[in-house]
């Protein structure tokens, strides 16, 4: 890898009339993350121009949004969608949920940093004010990245966790909405894990039937990415990629979020749990919903 023949090439593609968008892509996506944030620096010594702002005069609409995504860096990217999802027009609920729901703690801590530097108000802060009730406090909690990190289980309170849940839903008339938060956004994944077993047990149902005929709306929606994120993250965005797609018109900053941030973490798993989830392949879903060069670039990233 030679950062200074990739800053050429990218000068190359742009330069005079017209633009490479081929060259382009071939570029930015064999690279990785840190490779490209070099070229970036790179370029800008050796050619003395701004590489963000020479891609974002060259190209245009998603095809732009995706190459701008990859040559950010990954911690920055989230910030970005996050405050996109707060301060756009109206509010992407659908953006908040799978970053919070799917993220680490450290991740979620160095969002939180690079929020407040970025905009001077903190990801909490924004997320009150544009949030309301049961739903906006499931954001916070999952915003302050405290889940227990841990693997042991505990198997009393395991016990007493599924039994908490049921009681807070299936037995009683109404639910009890603190209860399934504090419980799905605090406890590690193995502990919770086997509470969604013994639940089974107890309520003769899965733990994600409870919670669709118990909630609705945004927070149905996030408790239902946590669950899945616990059990199976790869699956949970292979399905998120699915809706994006499926259906009349395409959710474009989904399509585009997802296949940009998860390209160099589980792109292959996402992959995988996309066919046998399915029967298709992510890359003929893709191929059969995009264009140009926008498809050329997320089929890429999608990867044989």
């Amino acid at each position: 890898f030679s950062a200074e023949q990739e800053a050429q090439a990218l000068r190359k593609a742009m330069k005079g009339f017209g633009t490479d968008e081929d060259a382009i892509i071939e570029t930015l996506t064999k690279l990785n993350v840190s490779q490209r944030q070099q070229v970036l620096i790179t370029y800008k010594s050796t050619i003395g121009r701004d590489l963000i702002d020479d891609l974002k005069s060259e190209l245009s609409g998603n095809f732009e949004k995706v190459i701008i995504g990859l040559m950010t860096p990954t911690i920055l990217y989230d910030v970005h969608e996050l405050r996109r999802a707060l301060k756009g027009a109206g509010t992407d609920e659908g953006c908040l949920i799978e970053i919070l729901a799917s993220r680490t703690n450290a991740e979620i801590r160095h969002i939180n940093e690079n929020y407040k530097l970025q905009y001077g108000s903190t990801l909490e802060d924004d997320i009150v004010s544009d949030t309301s009730s049961m739903f906006r406090r499931v954001l916070v909690s999952l915003a302050t990245g405290n889940r227990d990190e841990g693997t042991f289980v505990d198997e009393a309170l395991a016990q007493q966790d599924a039994q908490c849940l049921y009681e807070a839903g299936e037995k009683k008339w109404g639910t009890d909405e603190v209860q399934f938060m504090s419980i799905l956004c605090t406890r590690n994944r193995c502990h919770l894990l086997r509470v969604f077993d013994v639940y089974r047990g107890i309520a003769n149902k899965d733990i994600t039937e409870s919670i669709k005929s118990e909630m609705s709306g945004d927070l149905e929606d996030a408790l239902l990415a946590v669950v899945k994120c616990l059990r199976n993250k790869p699956a949970y965005f292979a399905e998120r990629l699915y809706k994006s797609m499926k259906g009349l018109g395409t959710d474009d900053s989904t399509l585009i979020r997802v296949m940009v941030s998860r390209s160099e973490v589980d792109m292959l798993y996402i992959r995988r749990e996309f066919l046998a989830m399915y029967g298709k392949s992510l890359h003929s879903f893709i191929k059969g919903d995009c264009s140009g060069d926008y498809r050329k670039v997320l089929l890429r990233l999608c990867g044989g």
